[in-house]
């Protein structure tokens, strides 16, 4: 694999192939390094920020909770 970082000073860039990789699939991937770190800076979601999200009625939360029951009860069953 190949991997490098390039600045470029128009809009057309070339790039020499080795002749291990003639003739073989290749991936080619293009993005600015900035819009890569915007990214990876967007706040992390947790389990708690999901908390209430499901807006459930009393009676489909009591029913949601029983087949959670029954579900975590089936790993105590033998196979």
């Amino acid at each position: 694999m190949i991997r490098t970082i390039i600045t470029p000073e128009n809009q057309d860039v070339s790039i020499h192939i080795p002749e291990s990789y003639v003739g073989r699939k290749m991936e080619v991937l293009l993005y600015a390094i900035d819009e890569l770190n915007t990214e990876e800076t967007q706040k992390k979601k947790k389990t708690s920020d999901f908390r209430g999200k499901l807006n459930l009625t009393d009676e489909q939360y009591t029913d949601f909770q029983n087949h959670l029951k029954d579900v975590r009860n089936e790993w105590n069953n033998d196979i």
